[in-house]
């Protein structure tokens, strides 16, 4: 058993196909499937049941994902200790992306980062469920940094910084019933169709954790994870309003914005591993992520 047997399986784990799996880590389907049949061979024990259409982990599968992730991450941390006598940083951050930043200039950030440090791969992830996806990965080993976006939760074993906050504003058409209104008072939504990111994002569960708070179910009839550019074309052709962050609001000088009564506050965190589990080249990134929070304001 070796380590490329083990990020072998951990593709293949997380993505629960071989063809995925192999385009992740840029080899022939072939030469993926043959190391996992060795390592199964060689351990004695199936890891993935094959005999359904779709691939799943077996017993012995999901606990050696727990340890060849730590494993993983430990030799990383390994090699990327002895960086600096090298004289560059060097190695790869896996990072998890956000759809949306705010005012908190992400790009730029990465950007001046690569140009700084161009022996450091940057890996850029987005999930599908929304970024509290991203904590677990971070605890074991999967990603090294993430922007999260309103959290519900605080997990042992992560640093979770506030990078940025603002206030979230009702968007609409200039004709719309609400469109005047000076403060709007959420329970004048109960009946609104809006448009919002899929469930388990983090900025749809706070609109829809305000809604409810004031005693109103969040009717979300168009769920569009793409950027805000996509909501707007939704809200112009008079399919629904939006909260959106005051800054993305701001794009879109032909819609109305409107404060809500009680506001809405969203907030963006840098998550990242304790000290000593985090390697040089991303603590510096976070560090750079710090850096622009603190001089955006």
């Amino acid at each position: 058993m070796d380590l490329r047997q083990l990020e072998y399986f951990i593709a293949v784990a997380d993505e629960l196909s071989f063809t995925r799996a192999a385009q992740r880590v840029h080899v022939v389907q072939s030469a993926l499937s043959t190391s996992i049949k060795k390592l199964e061979d060689d351990l004695e024990v199936q890891l993935f049941d094959r005999s359904r259409q779709h691939i799943r982990l077996t017993p012995a599968g999901e606990r050696l994902r727990e340890h060849a992730r730590h494993l993983l991450q430990n030799a990383r941390l390994v090699r990327e200790s002895v960086t600096e006598f090298r004289g560059h940083l060097s190695g790869t951050v896996e990072f998890g992306s956000l759809v949306t930043f705010g005012r908190l200039d992400v790009a730029k950030v990465l950007g001046e980062f690569h140009e700084a440090h161009p022996f450091v791969r940057l890996r850029l992830r987005l999930s599908q469920s929304g970024s509290s996806a991203y904590l677990g990965s971070i605890v074991d080993g999967g990603l090294d940094l993430a922007l999260v976006s309103a959290p519900h939760r605080f997990p042992p074993g992560l640093d979770m910084h506030l990078l940025a906050d603002e206030p979230m504003v009702f968007v609409c058409r200039g004709d719309h019933p609400l469109a005047t209104s000076t403060k709007l008072a959420l329970t004048d939504l109960a009946d609104e169709e809006m448009v919002g990111f899929p469930e388990g994002f983090g900025i749809r569960l706070l609109v829809d954790d305000a809604l409810a708070a004031a005693g109103v179910t969040a009717r979300t009839f168009y769920e569009v994870p793409a950027d805000y550019t996509v909501a707007a074309g939704l809200i112009r052709n008079n399919l629904g309003t939006a909260f959106m962050p005051a800054s993305e609001a701001a794009r879109f000088a032909d819609l109305v914005t409107v404060a809500p009564a009680e506001p809405i506050t969203w907030s963006i965190y840098l998550a990242r591993p304790l000290p000593q589990n985090i390697s040089p080249a991303a603590a510096r990134l976070a560090g750079m992520l710090l850096e622009a929070a603190g001089s955006s304001g």
